[in-house]
């Protein structure tokens, strides 16, 4: 079976693979247009972000039968036509749902503590202590949107503190001794931290908005370590000026290209602006499942379930 890798991932995905008896090929550069006119040859793709896979590309690949994302989301490709034509869709949350859980419990503990906000201060020369007095996660209600893999990683993480840990989803079932599984309501009327681990889906497509922020009764903090576009920016930062939202911890941003790989091409949007001025306000370069040991266990879950999938 041969296999074409359209981004570079760790070495191991490469030699796993050969070793599997897999004929693998290397294209990190070339327009998707070229890469059309050779994906007939291949029965494998192995992506990350690079561009997305729609119904006209699958078209073209005529002899295709997996599609392996080195990441968690498959919202790149059509899955629905890919599924059509009998393409099997691999993906690798497992590979860095830790990672994931770690950063969105840093981003936590630093707006709780002011960590930025005080590490500036300091090293511009104001030693200010009443004005950067924290919070403690301790007594505090967590609640958690989308209850999967990166969900669980996160509430895995949460066991240290005397905390409550809520989630919803809109599968049933899903709550487990970590978190108990609530409904809406329950979740509005309970929270002080509100953390999103959802895929992008049509659902979940601008969520966060003015009315699913005034649904909440008291003001809480927002965590996104998902997907941007699940935030509309402007209803967000409506939110944090009027107080209904005390700040948020956001590694994805609405205007972040689908590729992953840059912010934006056009002028910056008012509303950015406005959000990268804010003291409350953490930001991340879509870094959350982005460290040295994930990038090891992502290339490793792809191997494994190709193999399983397809080797001999």
């Amino acid at each position: 079976m041969k296999i074409l890798h359209l981004d570079q991932n760790h070495p191991l995905l490469l030699e796993q693979l050969k070793a599997a008896g897999f004929d693998n090929a290397e294209d990190y550069t070339s327009p998707r247009e070229a890469i059309e006119q050779v994906i007939e040859h291949y029965q494998g793709i192995v992506i990350r972000s690079r561009f997305d896979i729609d119904a006209a590309f699958i078209d073209k690949a005529v002899n295709l039968k997996f599609i392996a994302r080195v990441g968690a989301g498959l919202e790149s490709i059509d899955q629905e036509y890919a599924a059509k034509k009998g393409i099997t869709l691999i993906s690798s949350p497992e590979g860095n749902r830790n990672a994931v859980g770690e950063h969105t419990l840093g981003m936590l503990l630093s707006l709780f503590n002011k960590l930025n906000k005080a590490d500036r201060e300091v090293k511009a020369g104001n030693w200010l202590r009443e004005d950067n007095r924290g919070l403690e996660v301790d007594g505090k209600t967590i609640g958690i949107i989308g209850y999967g893999n990166m969900g669980k990683a996160f509430a895995k993480k949460l066991r240290g503190f005397d905390c409550k840990i809520i989630c919803y989803d809109i599968k049933e079932g899903v709550g487990d001794e970590k978190a108990q599984q609530v409904t809406l309501e329950n979740f509005r009327s309970e929270v002080d931290v509100v953390s999103l681990h959802t895929p992008w889906t049509p659902l979940t497509n601008k969520m966060v908005d003015n009315d699913f922020i005034n649904g909440f009764i008291k003001p809480f903090w927002l965590l996104n370590t998902a997907r941007g576009r699940s935030v509309v920016t402007k209803d967000l930062v409506h939110g944090l000026k009027s107080g209904k939202i005390l700040g948020a911890g956001l590694d994805v941003l609405e205007f972040e290209k689908l590729s992953f790989e840059s912010l934006f091409t056009s002028e910056m949007p008012q509303e950015l602006k406005q959000l990268l001025a804010m003291d409350n306000v953490l930001l991340t370069p879509h870094v959350a499942g982005w460290t040295v040991e994930s990038k090891t266990k992502l290339a490793q879950v792809i191997v494994d379930k190709i193999v399983a999938k397809f080797g001999n």
